[in-house]
């Protein structure tokens, strides 16, 4: 397991872990980086229906080792070993990572986790098993963020998934500069 502390300053500094193949944990800090800017967020009128619907029920902190698994679970493979796994358990049981879950019908169809420091989130992995689901957790997540006066969103890499919500990628430099004031900022995330 990846010591909560070095794991802390990591993100403090930029850095995440991913496992590699084989086992092996490496760390990452892209040139550019993937942000989605909270002002920039854009949902489609659709998804804002589904949204509206109340076709699902959106939670905060209910099933986090559950949301992980689930985003481990690709058929693609996956960087979310057991070793990051139990790290990011840890992380969860310091308060400092969170994940949103998406229900319907009693059952977890979607969500997404990731840590928190002072005004950023870094967003690590998101899933879903019922179509929308996990974009109904992005809409809740990126609510949640604005409404708590959060600065930065980090999405590590730009995907065309998060490039249709205003996803965007700066360079190094300029991601480490907002990383700066987010992290002198006081938010709050659980609550």
């Amino acid at each position: 397991m990846i010591d909560s502390t070095l794991l802390v300053r990591a993100y403090r500094d930029g850095l995440f872990p991913m496992a590699l193949d084989g086992g092996e944990i490496g760390w990452f800090s892209p040139d550019p980086r993937g942000v989605l800017p909270l002002e920039r967020f854009t949902a489609s009128t659709r998804l804002r229906r589904v949204v509206r619907s109340n076709k699902f029920t959106v939670t905060v902190d209910r099933s986090f080792e559950d949301v992980m698994r689930a985003c481990a679970d690709r058929d693609d493979g996956t960087w979310i070993s057991e070793e990051i796994r139990a790290s990011y358990v840890a992380l969860h049981r310091l308060g400092v990572a969170h994940s949103v879950e998406v229900w319907r019908g009693g059952a977890l169809a979607g969500g997404l986790y990731g840590v928190h420091l002072g005004g950023a989130f870094f967003g690590e992995s998101m899933f879903h098993r019922v179509t929308d689901a996990s974009k109904v957790a992005l809409v809740a997540l990126v609510e949640r963020l604005t409404a708590r006066g959060f600065l930065l969103l980090d999405i590590q890499w730009l995907t065309p998934h998060l490039q249709q919500f205003g996803a965007v990628e700066i360079p190094r430099r300029e991601y480490l500069r907002r990383l700066t004031r987010a992290l002198a900022a006081r938010c709050s995330f659980a609550g």
